[in-house]
């Protein structure tokens, strides 16, 4: 059974490196090697810290989100040292790919050595692993001494924290601490490319794009249950519903069938909420939020569906955007916050 305590916040600035922010990175990298859950900012969302060795600790954040087990996690590491002790080879292609993305938004799947605690790897041969690149994260490992295992830092099937007051929302009282650095920057997950294939094979789009490492290793694999269920899942992101606010979410084509499907919505009495990446023909819904772009779409996106939620809204209308570059992961994830409903 979990205990329930009041959650410890450090604040610290990712431009500095003052004796007090040191001193706080060192006591939350102390807690994480003794068994304690932290959150922490990564440039692409908050992730939930624990050690990678205890299945003890890793079994907390299973607890603290609500998580199913046979959900793998992603190891977090804060250099490429400390790969050696978790998995069993690293291929030429592995190797181009972290020489150009680590650090990084890019999550490269290996087999692993027995060492990492079985329910991080949720029974399976391999794991995820990834140097983030934010600038607090990085010292927090360093502080850690150790890989650490972390999935989102919110209620599982949530829209993912890209600010330290999402993850007290969801988990305030359910973990220890949580390391404040601000918003986060990429605002999705990592990309998870397994290199354990020849091809590698895509199971999760995310901050570095299928071009892009295209660009590096030549063509490779998108796995197929991307666009459908599956019954154990190879990488994070894959099986269960994630990233939905408490409102409906519905995807629509084109810009004149989400006038009609906003009027008729209002017309059945429904707040309606509109998140578009132009300001024109939205004006008529009760709640509009404008990206500009795909890079800031991603950004904004769970923030944005989080405040839909402040703001009451029941029902989300979201222009669908092609799925190329970052386009494959915003349709990913709204895919899934909307139950591929369109």
């Amino acid at each position: 059974m979990m205990s329930y305590k009041q959650t410890k916040t450090w604040v610290v600035d990712s431009g500095e490196e003052s004796e007090e922010q040191i001193l706080d990175l060192q006591e939350a990298g102390m807690w994480i090697r003794d068994g304690k859950l932290v959150a922490f900012p990564t440039e692409t969302v908050y992730g939930l810290g624990a050690n990678a060795f205890s299945e003890e600790a890793v079994q907390r954040i299973f607890e603290a989100k609500g998580r199913p087990s046979d959900n793998p996690l992603i190891v977090h590491i804060s250099d490429e040292e400390q790969l050696d002790g978790l998995v069993t080879e690293v291929s030429n292609k592995a190797k181009a790919l972290m020489e150009a993305f680590w650090p990084g938004a890019l999550t490269l799947i290996f087999n692993a050595k027995p060492v990492v605690a079985k329910n991080v790897t949720a029974g399976l041969n391999t794991v995820g692993v990834r140097i983030p690149s934010h600038p607090v994260a990085r010292q927090l490992l360093r502080e850690g001494q150790l890989p650490v295992a972390a999935p989102s830092a919110n209620r599982s099937g949530r829209p993912s924290p890209t600010t330290a007051a999402h993850v007290l929302l969801d988990l305030d009282g359910r973990i220890d601490g949580i390391v404040d650095g601000g918003e986060t920057g990429i605002g999705l997950e990592s990309t998870v490319l397994s290199v354990v294939h020849d091809p590698p094979i895509l199971y999760r789009p995310g901050g570095v794009t299928v071009e892009q490492i295209e660009a590096i290793i030549g063509a490779i694999k998108v796995d197929p249950s991307l666009q459908q269920s599956v019954a154990q899942p190879l990488s994070p992101g894959m099986k269960y519903a994630h990233y939905a606010p408490k409102a409906t979410v519905v995807l629509v084509e084109h810009r004149e069938e989400l006038e009609r499907a906003v009027v008729e919505a209002k017309n059945h009495g429904k707040k309606v909420g509109v998140f578009a990446t132009v300001s024109k023909s939205v004006s008529y819904a009760d709640e509009v939020i404008v990206a500009n772009g795909l890079e800031e779409v991603a950004h904004m996106l769970y923030g944005t569906l989080r405040e839909f939620d402040k703001r009451n809204v029941s029902t989300v209308f979201i222009e669908s955007v092609p799925k190329e570059g970052l386009g494959l992961a915003i349709m990913n994830r709204l895919e899934k916050a909307a139950g591929s409903k369109k």
